[in-house]
C-alpha cells in the first residue's frame, strides 16, 4: 500500500500570488460571484493580521481561522477576484487552497482474521498477535520495553485521518483533551470530529507507535506515551494546506512533544518555493514548522513512496495532482518534498524485513535522516507471490462495518510512525532534550547500514517494467538510502 501517495486526485485550482490592489469604477457591473473558494492570507513575517483581515474585508472575503502566532489567515471567499483584490498593505502573499489538498492513497489493509486472533499467540510481550510484529524485534523493541515503555507525560501528536477511540488497543492510549479535528484550518474538538470516518490510516499509525500492552491484539513501540489524534485529513481523502498548519500550531500550542506526518502538502509532490504558484504554501506551512519547533516540537514525516532521489530532483512528470500533470524538467532543491524536507524535520525512509530499501522508498543523500521498518511485499523469486506478513501490522478501524480490528500495509507511512515512536522512548528516558538534541540523539543512536552494491534493481518483473524501481544509493557510512541508519528502540533507552 501507498500511504505516502505516488498518485492522488484532487479538483483543479491554481495558486495566486497577490501583487497588487485591482480597483473598479462605480458604474462597472458587479461582478458574478465564483465558487466558495478558501484562501491562505499571509502577513509579512513578524507582523499581526489586523491589516490582512481589514483587506480581506475590504475583498469580500471572510476569515474563519486567525493565526496571529505566525500571520496566516485561512479564509473563503465567492468572490472571483479576491485574490487579486486582497492584495495590498498588510499582505505579504496570497494563495487559493481549493483543489490543493493530495488524496491518501490507501491502498488496501489486509485484515486479520477474529480467528487468527483467537489462535495467535504472543511473546515475550504476552499481546496475542506480537509473533507477527517483526518490525518492533528488528528494532529492538522487546529489550527497549525491559527499560521503560515510555512515560505518559510525552504526548505524539498524530496528524493523520483520526484515531478509534473504541480501539481495544488504542482506547486508553489516546490524550482526549489533545485531540482535535482541523480540517478546513478550523478545529473542532468533539470526539466525533477527530475520529476516523473514511480511513482507517490514522488508527494503523497510532498502534504502531502505543498500542497498549494488555493482552489484546499488538503493542506499540512506546506503549507508555499519550497519542493525540490530529485529524488532517477529510473524508474525501484530501490533505489542505490550511489543515496542515492548523495541525502544526495545535500541537505546538497544546503541549505536544512530537508529531508524526505520513502525507504531503497539496498536488505538487515537489513544492517549488520559486514558483509564484507555490511559495505561499510553502510559507505559510514553514511558518507553522518554525513555530513548533520553537515551542518544544520535534516533527517526524515520512519520505514518501514514489522511489524519488530527492537529493537529485530533475523531472517530475506526475504534478500537479489535480489535472493534466506538466512535464516538469530541470528543477532544483528549491522545489521539496513538504513537510518531509522542511529544515528541521526528520525525514524517514523504509526497510522491509531483510533491512534493504524497500521497493517504494523515496530516498536521497543528505535527505534521509533515518530508516525504520516500513514493510516490504515485492515479489522476491520468479513466480513467488507477495505476502503481507512482510508488511506492517498494526490497528485498524473498518470505516464500513465501523468494527475495529488488525491489519497489515505498507508504506513510508509506517516507517515514519516507528522513528516517532523510538524518538518517543526516547525522550521518555531522557527528558529535557530540545526538538534539535532529541533529532540527534535518533540519528547518533541508529545503526548503520552500507550501500548495497551497483543498481538496486528490484527484478523480477513489475507491473510498470522490470527496472521500474531501480535506485542508486550513494555515501558511506550515513548513506542516501538509510541517512544515518535504522532507528534502534533500545539503544536509545539503555
Amino acid at each position: 500500500m501507498k500511504n505516502l501517495r505516488r498518485k492522488t486526485l484532487a479538483a483543479a485550482s491554481a495558486a495566486t500570488l497577490g501583487v497588487g490592489l485591482a480597483l473598479t469604477g462605480g458604474l462597472a457591473p458587479a461582478a458574478a460571484a465564483g465558487p466558495d473558494t478558501s484562501y491562505l492570507v499571509l502577513a509579512p513575517q513578524g507582523a499581526n493580521t489586523s491589516k490582512a483581515a481589514a483587506r480581506v474585508a475590504a475583498a469580500k472575503g471572510t476569515v474563519v481561522a486567525t493565526y496571529d502566532q505566525i500571520g496566516v489567515l485561512v479564509v473563503r471567499s465567492t468572490n472571483p477576484d479576491f485574490a487579486t483584490e486582497v492584495a495590498g498593505a498588510g499582505v505579504e502573499s496570497v494563495a487559493s487552497t481549493a483543489g490543493l489538498g493530495t488524496a491518501l492513497d490507501e491502498g488496501e489493509t489486509v485484515e486479520v482474521s477474529a480467528a487468527d486472533v483467537a489462535s495467535a499467540t504472543g511473546d515475550p510481550t504476552k499481546e496475542p498477535l506480537y509473533g507477527q510484529q517483526w518490525d518492533m524485534n528488528m528494532i529492538h523493541v522487546p529489550q527497549a520495553h525491559a527499560v521503560t515503555t515510555g512515560s505518559a507525560n510525552v504526548v505524539v501528536g498524530v496528524l493523520d485521518s483520526g484515531i478509534s477511540s473504541s480501539h481495544p488497543d488504542l482506547a486508553t492510549q489516546i490524550a482526549k483533551d489533545k485531540s482535535t479535528s482541523c480540517i478546513g484550518g478550523v478545529t473542532d474538538t468533539t470526539e466525533s470530529a477527530w475520529n476516523p470516518t473514511t480511513s482507517d490510516h490514522g488508527t494503523h499509525v497510532a498502534g504502531t507507535i502505543a498500542a497498549a500492552i494488555n493482552g489484546v491484539g499488538v503493542t506499540g513501540i512506546a506503549p507508555g506515551v499519550k497519542v493525540a489524534a490530529v485529524k488532517v485529513v477529510n473524508d474525501g481523502g484530501y490533505i489542505f494546506p490550511e489543515a496542515a498548519v492548523c495541525g502544526f500550531l495545535w500541537a505546538a500550542d497544546h503541549g505536544m512533544q512530537l508529531t508524526n506526518n505520513s502525507y504531503y502538502i497539496d498536488p505538487w509532490e515537489l513544492n517549488c518555493k520559486n514558483d509564484p504558484r507555490q511559495r505561499p504554501v510553502w510559507q505559510a506551512v514553514q511558518r507553522a514548522i518554525r513555530y513548533s519547533q520553537s515551542k518544544g516540537v520535534l516533527n517526524v514525516a515520512s519520505a514518501g513512496n514514489s522511489n524519488y532521489d530527492l537529493a537529485h530532483k530533475i523531472t517530475d512528470t506526475g504534478s500537479p495532482n489535480n489535472g493534466t500533470p506538466e512535464n516538469r524538467e530541470d528543477l532544483t532543491n528549491a522545489c521539496l518534498d513538504l513537510p518531509a524536507e522542511a529544515p528541521g524535520v526528520v525525514t524517514v525512509g523504509a526497510v522491509g524485513p531483510t533491512g534493504e530499501k524497500s521497493y517504494y522508498s523515496s530516498y536521497g543523500q543528505g535527505v534521509i535522516d533515518v530508516t525504520a521498518p516500513g514493510g516490504d511485499s515485492r515479489i522476491r523469486t520468479q513466480g513467488a507471490s507477495p505476502t503481507s506478513a512482510d508488511q506492517i501490522l498494526s490497528t485498524t478501524f473498518n470505516t464500513t462495518t465501523k468494527t475495529n480490528g488488525w491489519g497489515y500495509k505498507q508504506g513510508t507511512s509506517m516507517s515514519g510512525p516507528h522513528a516517532t515512536g523510538v524518538a518517543a522512548l526516547a525522550l521518555s528516558a531522557h527528558p529535557g532534550m530540545t526538538p534539535g538534541q532529541l533529532a540527534s540523539f535518533l540519528e547518533r543512536t541508529s545503526v548503520a547500514q552500507s550501500c548495497p552494491e551497483g543498481v538496486f534493481n528490484l527484478v523480477p518483473l513489475h507491473s510498470n517494467g522490470a527496472h521500474f524501481y531501480d535506485a542508486t544509493c550513494s555515501g558511506g557510512a550515513r548513506n542516501g538510502f538509510y541517512g544515518a541508519g535504522i532507528v534502534d528502540a533500545y539503544n536509545v533507552v539503555k
